[in-house]
């Protein structure tokens, strides 16, 4: 057994130990104190061989994470933390582990011989596995920060703690974005970097309220965490941008110029037709009764329905319209039926024509009654023809227009 790094003895209960040169008035202790150490103050290498494990080792310990971890960081700084090692008999080859099994494995699986070791002076296993300080993610944090601000680069860092380097840059970014309060709460606990990172899309007192309801209910997770930001009304989250107003195109004050002329030609047009108002709708009363009467009139109507049917059809449209929306309403509603045929509008004006002609067939001369009555001067009919009749060669075509009427009579009376 050999002593290689040999702790320099130290005075117990008071640092820095007094000189005889310092005076007594100090209150320093002039001797040892009445007190009993647990383990020697020389730390010994003690060969691996004589290291008696005190329990057994769970199989497939060695396959684990944690394991890795513990001889990754062996291999990159070496041994942190000396073994705790007793002697089981008084005189007795070997030692007793008290704590390290785990690094007895991995210093074996690391071929080392020797490992650096406390001698307890009690049999006591109880401190070492459950009287343990566990680092918090937050003291974790700033270890790695004084690590790099002391010149550890990230990549040794990963290498010592088996892990890649995005986790090392997770771990090292852990408080970005979180408001000082909540890293006070969150200062003696431990969480993910899931939590920081879903804390980070609220604002500050949003993340205040929603780590006091993590540590209410005991759960600091990500999923405890994601829930209370599906939660967070969009004003209180920072990941949330509120929609801007429309900015208008172009140049306001343009657009207030053209608006302006716009609504000054709008006025304008309205006086004009305010001016003209009374005598467009004289003219169109006027036009009405003309056409009602004009339409009225059987061998009129007859002429016209032959000859200019789509007149016809808009003449009876204007002496049945009463407003312009019934006009509408009863132009789509003819669009929508039906249309009439030409030879089916034919037969019902010559069966409009017949029943005029049996109506009036009570004289000989019906043919006469019928000329009497197209050139009667107050029925108002006779400068309608001459106006709507064209004129062959310069001579009258009323005549012949009426004779087909006339010669058709018979027939019609017989039927």
């Amino acid at each position: 057994m050999t002593e290689t790094n040999t702790v320099k003895p130290i005075y117990p209960g008071a640092y820095p130990p007094p000189t005889p040169d310092d005076d007594s008035d100090l209150g320093f202790p002039t001797a040892p104190l009445n007190l009993t150490l647990g383990f020697d103050l020389e730390t010994h290498q003690i060969p691996l061989d004589q290291l008696l494990p005190s329990k057994k080792v769970p199989d497939g310990v060695m396959t684990t994470r944690k394991f890795k971890q513990i001889v990754a960081s062996i291999r990159e700084i070496g041994l942190i933390e000396p073994l705790s090692v007793i002697r089981p008999l008084e005189g007795a080859d070997g030692f007793l582990l008290l704590d390290g099994n785990l690094r007895v494995l991995a210093l074996k699986e690391l071929e080392q011989d020797t490992a650096p070791c406390l001698i307890a002076k009690d049999f006591e296993t109880y401190t070492y596995n459950h009287r343990i300080n566990r680092l918090s993610s937050v003291q974790e944090h700033y270890m790695l920060r004084r690590a790099i601000d002391k010149g550890v680069s990230r990549e040794r860092l990963a290498r010592a703690f088996n892990v890649n380097l995005s986790t090392i840059n997770r771990r090292i970014n852990l408080l970005h974005g979180i408001c000082p309060k909540a890293v006070e709460l969150l200062q003696d606990h431990q969480f993910t970097p899931d939590v920081t990172r879903l804390l980070r899309k609220m604002k500050s007192a949003r993340q205040i309220e929603a780590v006091e309801l993590m540590i209410a209910a005991n759960s600091i997770t990500a999923a405890h965490a994601d829930a209370l930001l599906k939660a967070t009304p969009p004003e209180q989250r920072s990941d949330v941008t509120p929609p801007k107003p429309e900015e208008p195109k172009g140049d306001p004050l343009e657009q207030i110029v053209r608006l302006e002329k716009e609504m000054n030609q709008v006025q304008v047009k309205y006086k004009d037709a305010e001016e003209n108002y009374g005598s467009e709708l004289l003219n169109l009363v006027v036009a009405k009764g003309y056409l009602t009467k004009l339409v009225s009139n059987a061998a009129v109507n007859s002429y016209i329905g032959r000859h200019a049917p789509e007149i016809l059809e808009h003449f009876e449209l204007v002496v049945n319209t009463f407003s312009m929306e019934e006009a509408l309403q009863q132009q789509v509603a003819e669009e929508a039926g039906s249309e009439i045929s030409a030879e089916t509008r034919a037969r019902n004006t010559s069966a409009s024509i017949a029943a005029y002609l049996a109506e009036h067939g009570e004289d000989e001369d019906d043919g006469a009654e019928s000329d009497a009555e197209i050139g009667d001067p107050d029925a108002g009919q006779t400068g309608d023809i001459v106006d709507i009749e064209p004129t062959v060669g310069g001579r009258d075509t009323q005549s012949e227009n009426v004779a087909p009427d006339q010669g058709s009579q018979p027939a019609q009376a017989a039927e």
